[in-house]
């Protein structure tokens, strides 16, 4: 995996300053690619037709409770209209870049579901979290997001397949 050789500690000390800002530039272009920030970070970027879209900022700080702060804003959606965030994870461990996971859950403030509400222009925010503990630490999974209508509860948004590891 290509991630692994980015994380492996070298034996060599480089006193360069030019070295180590090509490493630095190469790595954080790495990160920027796979949409993370960090191992426990997500950029996720979800799509729709035409110009409808999302992003998703998924942060695990390093606090004991394990809760996942999700940060969602939606453009270009229905106006005064109310969306649901859901993801779908694999099997913990078995990670393999392929999302097959159908078994969508809504997210919410906790266990409670919430929906994102859109103003007079088809723009809507909203600040969820997840509670984590349950899940080991170290664990690795894929996972994939998608918006969907409250309503009609068809798809407007879907994300591409990220892998995550829990603090």
């Amino acid at each position: 995996m290509a991630s692994a050789a980015l994380f492996a500690p070298s034996c060599k000390k480089e006193n360069n300053p030019d070295n180590l800002q090509a490493e630095e530039l190469s790595s954080a272009n790495l990160k920027k690619e796979n949409g993370k920030s960090s191992l426990f970070d997500l950029n996720v970027n979800l799509n729709g037709e035409g110009n409808k879209q999302g992003h998703l900022k998924f942060r695990q700080d390093p606090d004991p409770a394990q809760i996942i702060a999700l940060d969602i804003k939606v453009h270009h959606l229905l106006p005064n209209h109310e969306y649901l965030l859901q993801r779908a994870v694999d099997p913990i461990n078995v990670v393999d870049g392929e999302c097959a996971s159908t078994s969508w859950l809504t997210l919410g403030k906790g266990l409670v579901p919430q929906s994102i509400l859109t103003d007079d222009k088809g723009k809507g925010s909203e600040e969820l979290w997840r509670d984590v503990s349950s899940v080991p630490p170290g664990s690795t999974f894929d996972i994939h997001f998608r918006i969907i209508d409250a309503t009609t509860l068809a798809v407007v948004l879907t994300s591409d397949c990220y892998q995550y590891t829990v603090r």
